[in-house]
């Protein structure tokens, strides 16, 4: 009996032993399949980092491209909603302005007496005289006009306003990665050192030299990533009034735009919605001038009726003309202000051509002289900080330089790559200030900028 019983346990034993075999076989082979994976991805992770910093996003994560972002602005933006009331207002201006007056009914009681008294009833019509009809539908029209321009002109804004912000957030987030890859670094060479100061190797200061200089590092990533949620929240309040909670923006911050010849900018300058909109206000000044002039002519009233006195017991037609005597109000003030403001509202236009044809110069200016700047990044700046930032990662592994050297030659390349992106984000900013204030332009290509 207790064989037996020790038996059973013998085999449990060869059992769970068995069992235990097999699972630690299994973990092994997932370690080396994954291994292996990781391996065959890390040069592809070398290759393409945005790649990689995509793949990592959820399947579940939104992703905003700026053609979304654009569409979502323009069908949901609270100011446009504005514009389009204003718009739907100056339509109740026209109908009002085409309304021609009322005609008046007057009854008339002559004498309390019923042998003498005398009624009268009449319509008395005012014919408006001296084009005053057609001045106040023109004005009106303007008016309508303004308010489609406005429109106009806001959608333009708004375009160029996302298509910064979109660019800006673009900007963060590769300035957010960059600062990630700056700890991951960062906590490497720690724990390197960590391990040469366990071993003997080096002096504990150089530990705690590393462990400050990865504190830095640390707080260098969360400036980065608030300045990334701060792209995003503008970004977002530009959408509408429920803008979407997008975890990334898809896009190519290295596509710089385009700069616009001198030609091109006289030629939108021409067409310019800011500018349209102050030729329409000096329009609608010169109607309002034309209503007030015609105000000066005075209307004529037609009065038609039947009077009936009761002594001779039957009806008297009755037939008026009345005209007003403009012998002290002439609406000579009223006049002078019209005229005087339409002399303002074309100096108006005359200074706004000049400083929006200032402003848009300024901007490509700016354009041209970020795309130099961005081009001198490319060709001199960055590969060198990236060759000396890769040649202290190889030296520090193989204990030729230090990790303060590595630090020194990774913030380098990091600066650098930082600089970079802002050039790039302020490229986008002056294009879109361009077009702020031009237009859309349908030529406004972007060039790829050539990779480090």
């Amino acid at each position: 009996m207790l064989k037996s019983h020790q038996n059973q346990k013998r085999r449990k034993s060869v059992s769970v032993l068995r069992t235990s075999k097999v699972a630690a076989a299994t973990s092994l082979l997932v370690a080396l399949a994954a291994g292996a994976a990781f391996a065959q991805a890390l040069p592809a992770a070398q290759d393409n980092p945005s790649a990689v910093r995509n793949g990592l996003q959820s399947e579940a994560a939104t992703i905003l491209t700026l053609q979304k972002a654009i569409d979502l602005a323009l069908d949901s933006n609270l100011d446009l909603a504005v514009a389009r009331r204003e718009i739907e207002a100056t339509q109740g201006q026209v109908i009002q302005g085409q309304a021609r007056p009322n005609p008046e009914l007057a009854y008339s009681l002559e004498d309390q007496r019923a042998a003498t008294r005398t009624q009268s009833v009449q319509i008395n019509l005012p014919v408006e005289m001296g084009g005053k009809r057609a001045a106040r539908i023109t004005t009106a029209e303007r008016g309508r006009d303004i308010a489609v321009e406005e429109l106009n002109v806001r959608r333009v804004e708004i375009r160029a306003a996302v298509v910064a912000a979109f660019f800006e957030t673009l900007a963060a987030q590769e300035r957010a990665a960059l600062a990630g890859a700056s700890v991951d670094l960062a906590k490497r060479a720690t724990d390197a050192v960590a391990k040469r100061v366990a071993a003997g190797k080096v002096s504990p200061v150089e530990e705690t030299k590393a462990r400050v200089a990865e504190a830095g590092v640390r707080v260098e990533l969360a400036q980065a990533q608030s300045e990334q949620r701060s792209a995003r929240a503008r970004l977002a309040s530009l959408l509408g009034a429920n803008p979407p909670r997008f975890t990334l923006a898809a896009g190519s911050v290295d596509e710089l735009p385009a700069v616009p010849s001198f030609d091109n900018v006289q030629q939108r300058l021409s067409a310019s919605p800011t500018l349209r909109r102050a030729q329409l206000e000096v329009e609608r000044r010169r109607s309002l001038v034309d209503v007030e002039r015609s105000k000066r002519i005075p209307d004529v009233t037609f009065s038609l009726g039947v009077k009936r006195p009761n002594e001779l017991q039957r009806d008297q037609l009755l037939f008026g003309v009345s005209v007003p005597l403009p012998l002290f109000d002439r609406n000579q003030g009223n006049l002078l202000e019209a005229l005087k403001r339409e002399d303002k509202s074309r100096d108006e236009l005359q200074a706004l051509s000049v400083r929006i044809s200032t402003d848009v110069l300024q901007a490509r200016e700016r354009l041209e002289s970020i795309r130099g700047e961005v081009d001198v990044l490319q060709r001199d700046v960055l590969p060198g900080a990236r060759s000396a930032y890769d040649a202290a990662t190889v030296g520090f592994e193989n204990g030729k330089f230090n990790f303060l050297e590595v630090l020194d030659a990774q913030r380098t390349y990091f600066a650098a790559k930082s600089q970079y992106l802002k050039a790039l984000a302020e490229a986008h900013r002056a294009a879109a200030d361009i077009d702020r204030v031009l237009g859309e332009s349908g030529a406004n290509a972007t060039q790829p900028a050539n990779k480090e």
